[in-house]
């Protein structure tokens, strides 16, 4: 059997980790299986759905690298599909139509809630052999509802939370089409699964409820159901479900504040996964050790400290030359064109950034005016080491341009002022990039150009 799983989102709103994550198992699952990725979008809710929110579902995987094989497939592109099935349903006396009205649910409801019971649909309209239903009322479309078995239980061994059965006594007949026609959720996800062959359903535990009702859906209409594995929960800081009204954001946001790719999927695997202790590790490896069977059944926690820890891993780790291509095109954005020094800029400064943007901030020091930090001019800056600073400025201006040639006429300035090394590296640091924090001296100043550091130090 070949492995098919799929991605279903809604629409409804922009797309942030604790929704991708669940895109991220369904396509490591089917990758490291040889399988296929379906990418479905569940658009039926018409008010809420919105092209904004599928773009943002597209870029956000595109830019993660989490590529689909099939689709993507639109649900309200296939209403014919779920209306024929339907059909076929009403012919075989599966569904029925119900004509108990919203406001008669309700009082229902109410009634059952005040006596302390389950609030369910009391199956008032469901034939059964010598009932007597009540008459039809005169201009109302009715809603179809399945019928589910009276008895027994629907049991799954979930790959995240073990043997689930639930007594199809607590289940009532659920709404399958509304008076229009339009097929419900629940309905529409099982055609999907059928159709599209999925044979893995990997998916966020929000959805557990529905699985009981959708596996009697499946049975009814001749299907075994897929392997189920529900997700836990992802978290944000406050311990609360991740969700835009808790401040999440869409997972393009990361990628505009200079996030990798490979350090997010890094991230979001071990949201909910681990291979032994280990935290970092390639899109490669991921995918050779990914399983069904090492999924955690806790809730976890969304930590961008750890995030950003995770993505500076992942950048010292990158080929210098990698990164200056990301740094390039961040520069280009912000009108500036480096130059043949970029990828040792940036296999310089890397250890010291979490994302690709403070990268390009560092590197923008090279390639563009800079305006020292006042504080930082009036604490190293003075009369004691200007005249070092100068005397530094003419060694260096006949010096042949190398790394050891610059440490060299630094140690002599030192010798001939008797200052100490910081004493004369902040503030050349200060004025040559802005901050008396950076790494070496030498390097540094190796990595400008002569006349822009001759001209940022004659500026003191």
């Amino acid at each position: 059997m070949k492995v098919r799983t799929r991605f279903a989102p809604s629409p409804t709103g922009f797309i942030h980790l604790g929704n991708i994550r669940s895109a991220l198992y369904p396509w490591a699952f089917a990758r490291s299986q040889g399988g296929t990725f379906i990418l479905r979008i569940e658009d039926t809710d018409t008010e809420r759905s919105s092209q904004e929110a599928v773009d943002v579902i597209l870029e956000g995987m595109q830019w993660l690298g989490l590529s689909h094989d099939e689709g993507p497939f639109y649900q309200m592109q296939r209403m014919d599909r779920y209306r024929e099935v339907l059909e076929e349903m009403k012919a075989r006396g599966q569904v029925y139509p119900c004509y108990m009205s919203v406001e008669a649910l309700d009082a229902l409801r109410e009634r059952q809630m005040a006596n302390k019971e389950k609030p369910r649909y009391d199956g008032t309209w469901r034939p059964e052999p010598g009932k007597t239903l009540p008459a039809v009322p005169e201009g109302v479309q009715p809603v179809w509802r399945f019928r589910n078995p009276l008895d027994g239980v629907v049991a799954w061994d979930d790959k995240v939370k073990g043997r689930i059965e639930i007594a199809n006594a607590e289940l009532d007949d659920l709404v399958i089409a509304r008076p229009d026609g339009t097929p419900t959720y629940n309905f529409c996800v099982v055609v999907d699964d059928i159709d599209m062959q999925i044979t893995h359903v990997i998916r966020g535990d929000d959805h557990v409820n529905n699985t009981p009702r959708q596996i009697n859906i499946f049975r009814a209409l001749g299907y075994e159901p897929p392997v189920f594995a529900h997700l836990p929960t992802v978290l944000n800081a406050d311990g609360e479900k991740m969700s835009k009204r808790r401040g999440a954001k869409p997972v393009t946001w990361y990628r505009d504040e200079g996030f990798l790719p490979d350090a997010m999927v890094n991230y979001l695997a071990r949201l909910g996964w681990s291979h032994g202790d280990d935290e970092i590790f390639s899109r490669e490896q991921f995918l050779q050790w990914f399983d069904l069977d090492h999924l955690g059944r806790s809730a976890a926690q969304f930590d961008e400290a750890k995030l950003r820890w995770v993505n500076g891993q992942h950048l010292k780790a990158m080929a210098d030359e990698n990164l200056a291509v990301i740094v390039e095109r961040l520069l280009k954005q912000r009108g500036i064109t480096p130059d043949r020094r970029l990828a040792a800029i940036c296999g310089l400064f890397k250890d010291r950034c979490d994302t690709t943007l403070a990268l390009a901030d560092w590197v923008q020091r090279f390639y563009a005016d800079i305006t020292p930090n006042p504080d930082e001019v009036a604490k190293h800056i003075h009369e004691g080491v200007r005249p070092a600073i100068s005397m530094l400025a003419k060694m260096l201006e006949g010096c042949p341009w190398t790394k050891e040639d610059i440490a060299e006429a630094v140690k002599e300035t030192l010798r001939a002022t008797g200052l100490k090394m910081p004493q004369l590296a902040m503030p050349v640091r200060v004025l040559v990039l802005g901050t008396a924090q950076t790494p070496s001296l030498d390097a540094v100043l190796a990595l400008s150009l002569r006349e822009t550091v001759l001209a940022r130090l004659q500026s003191a």
